[in-house]
């Protein structure tokens, strides 16, 4: 028996290996109808197995992720990027005229106007920049830093 567990959990790894980089799940080959069920007594150590396994592949494809994202080099934060842009300005900014600005400065970023509104509601929370509301506008300034 342990030989017949042995030979499937081989047969299992082979597959796995073989559609490993599917990305389309509706590729992987389907058990045909005539195939053989295995009772659920023989499938609870194969199960038990692949998860071992899928645990274990999963992990090296974390530490191969990491270092891929290491090697990359990193875009600046958002709200860094439209702090920048405010400090370039005296008088309260809209959120929509600073992401047209953010768009031509940076076209390889396009976050929404929504992203835009919430790191700036962000930023006023962390107290890095201030909300001005006139009737139903809402502007923002940078706070200056004290010099004292």
């Amino acid at each position: 028996m342990l030989k017949q567990e042995e030979a499937l959990l081989a047969d299992i790894l082979s597959l796995a290996e073989r559609y490993e980089n599917f990305a389309d799940a509706s590729r992987l080959p389907e058990q045909s109808q005539d195939e053989p069920v295995v009772a659920e007594a023989e499938q609870a150590p194969a199960k038990a197995a692949a998860r071992r396994t899928a645990a274990v592949r999963s992990a090296a494809s974390g530490k191969t992720a990491k270092a891929r994202a290491k090697g990359k080099s990193r875009q600046p934060l958002l709200g860094d990027l439209l702090a920048d842009l405010l400090s370039q300005y005296d008088e309260p900014r809209l959120a929509s005229e600073l992401r047209d600005e953010l768009l031509e400065k940076h076209p390889d970023r396009n976050p929404t106007p929504q992203v835009v509104r919430n790191t700036l509601e962000s930023l006023v929370a962390k107290g890095r920049i201030r909300r001005h509301k006139h009737e139903r506008s809402v502007m923002y300034t940078l706070v200056k830093p004290d010099s004292d």
